[in-house]
């Protein structure tokens, strides 16, 4: 049988329920950091010791995961989902890459800029959520790993969370709280003179020092590999009615609009090096290396086709029963130093190669002439029983099959226009973010812009899972009294301090609380002691609350920021990553909040009288 506790209003000194959940919190950290498990299974062992201690009892254990910070994350993953799958996110993706290129320096400023602006005015979380997969997918396409990119996208999407009141949810708890202690409101941009130094300093140190210390923990070319993307060598051809004949292929933009590589060009049987002056015609037969889902999306662009398709002979190729995978030509495969045109391999097999890919090499043939080699991977398309009997014979072995589904364009409008009609919703504060996003999930789900199976499946469920966990640990913070209790003991170590020291003591334990607790109750635990102890000492207590609402969206030592979490995984991060990177910019936000919080609002009553 568990202990229950219940609250206490002050605790004067350390009782054994305080030390031992600060043990508790000790020792999570270590496994946190060292990552002997993973982050998700030392949240669910951390909650398991927290009920089995009597620290929180089993109610509020498991509160966490049906929390509206769940609800909200898991809505907004379903909503970007939506994004990825009705081609959204490609459709911003290559607008970006058009205007940003796919140099590393001038792609990372344009999306911590992007990123920065949108989070000023709504969630956070929200524009972390919309920006997360569009930067997978300019980083698949520009061949840049991702985790160099998606941690200054969750953090240029905290960075901006003192501009403005509705910048994030904290702010209002802030004001809120302000004004239950007797202090005027938060006026809409008053944190701005502050808010916006610390992103523009923020942006500059994510671009020149931050950048460099995060780990490149997997390479593209690793995590392309990985997915299945390989870089397939095919052959298309520009149908009569093409609207790319008469144009350059400077003007085609195959690769800015297809993501794909012209290698050669085919006229009259005849191999030209392509330029970008050349003039398109029809027939012409066009040589490009992309990833597989971008050769399969030629089949959606009109006037221009795959040449395999245009050739089928065998209309068991089109119905129903037809596949297409991926399979490596094993050693032994009768395949092996021939070719695809002296094998008739279409009419002896009944399949056709879309698509060939040869790791590490360049080929600059059409694909019935390239002699094939072991350990090559095609592209093949055909009737299942053609291609099992392929598989069973040792002529190819089928790495994996390919779901020939590519984004319903058609839907994608309706999906952008419920995600930005729910951001819109709770930006203007109609409903809260958790409710908008339930609203827009179930809509994305009622229009059929995605099946709940297809959305399931892009959930981080393990971030869910460690969100549940780490709001069951505030919960016991709050329970045990310990988040009051450091509190009170900081407020009585800096009494006798300059106020400088005091403020800046308030702001570093608000940052520390808001680490394993939410941002709302570590400002809520904290605030209404600072401005207690502020008033006592003849202090202005609006400095303090300013203070703490700046420390309270510094959540940049551990990912359990919802717009952490949500890069935690795709980016492959450890916990130490964010302490590494995190930690300096914490820093270099302390500073000037230690400047220019006492220059706004100045700490002693006297001088806040005679501000204007």
């Amino acid at each position: 049988m568990t202990r229950q506790l219940q609250p206490r209003s002050h605790f004067p000194f350390v009782t054994f329920e305080i030390a031992l959940l600060l043990g508790l919190i000790v020792v999570a950290v270590i496994f946190f950091s060292f990552e002997w498990v993973s982050a998700d299974v030392v949240g669910l062992g951390l909650v398991l010791s927290l009920i089995l201690s009597g620290l929180v009892p089993v109610n509020k254990a498991f509160a966490g995961f049906g929390s509206d910070t769940v609800i909200m994350i898991l809505s907004l993953l379903i909503m970007t989902a939506a994004l990825l799958k009705t081609g959204v996110v490609d459709i911003v993706g290559r607008a970006i890459l058009r205007h940003a290129g796919t140099r590393l320096n001038v792609l990372l400023i344009v999306i911590m800029m992007a990123v920065a602006t949108l989070s000023a005015f709504i969630s956070n979380t929200a524009a972390a959520a919309f920006f997360v997969p569009v930067v997978i997918g300019i980083a698949a396409k520009s061949g840049i790993s991702p985790s160099r990119l998606l941690m200054p996208v969750a953090f240029a999407s905290i960075l901006t969370s003192s501009v403005t009141l509705i910048s994030t949810s904290t702010n209002l708890v802030v004001s809120g709280l302000m004004t239950n202690a007797g202090l005027k409101p938060m006026g809409m941009f008053e944190l701005a003179p502050v808010g916006i130094p610390i992103a523009v300093a923020g942006i500059a140190y994510m671009f020149l020092i931050g950048r460099r210390l995060i780990p490149e923990r997997a390479k593209a070319a690793g995590l392309i590999e990985h997915f299945g993307v390989r870089p397939f060598l095919t052959e298309i051809v520009l149908l009569p009615k093409s609207p790319l004949i008469g144009k350059t292929l400077r003007q085609a933009a195959l690769g800015e609009s297809m993501d794909l590589n012209v290698v050669r060009l085919i006229r009259d049987k005849n191999y030209r090096l392509p330029r970008r002056d050349m003039i398109l015609q029809a027939g012409d037969v066009l040589l490009v290396e992309g990833a597989r889902e971008n050769v399969l999306k030629v089949k959606d662009t009109a006037g221009v086709e795959i040449k395999a398709d245009v050739e089928l002979s065998d209309p068991l190729l089109r119905t129903e029963d037809a596949a297409l995978v991926e399979a490596l030509v094993v050693p032994g495969s009768p395949l092996v130093g021939r070719r695809l045109r002296d094998l008739r391999f279409r009419d002896r097999f009944g399949v056709q190669v879309l698509g060939l890919n040869r790791h590490g090499k360049n080929l600059l043939q059409k694909l019935s002439h390239i002699t094939l080699s072991a350990g090559d991977v095609l592209l093949v398309q055909g009737a299942r029983n053609n291609i099992n009997t392929l598989n069973e014979e040792r002529v190819l072995s089928v790495l994996q099959s390919v779901e020939e589904k590519r984004p319903d364009r058609a839907r994608a409008w309706r999906s952008g226009l419920i995600f930005g009609g729910a951001l819109a919703l709770a930006s203007f504060n109609v409903v809260p973010l958790a409710v908008a996003g339930l609203l827009g999930a179930f809509l994305i789900f009622a229009t059929r812009c995605v099946s709940p199976a297809e959305a399931y499946r892009e959930v981080e469920w393990r971030a869910i899972i460690l969100i549940g966990c780490m709001l069951a640990l505030g919960e016991a913070m709050l329970h045990t009294g310990t988040a009051q209790f450091l509190a009170t003991q900081l407020a009585g170590v800096t009494a006798d301090l300059p106020p400088l020291w005091l403020l800046g003591g308030f702001f570093l334990l608000t940052v520390a609380l808001t680490q394993p607790m939410s941002n709302q109750a570590a400002a809520a635990v904290i605030l209404p002691i600072a401005v207690q102890t502020a008033q006592q000492l003849g202090l202005n207590p609006r400095a303090f609350a300013m203070m703490i609402a700046l420390a309270a969206s510094c959540s940049y030592l551990t990912p359990l920021e919802p717009a952490c979490l949500m890069v935690y995984g795709p980016g492959r991060y450890r916990f130490s990553d964010f302490v590494r990177v995190g930690g300096p910019l914490v820093l270099v936000i302390f500073i000037i909040a230690l400047v220019l919080v006492p220059r706004f609002w100045p700490l002693t009553q006297a001088a806040a009288a005679a501000t204007p």
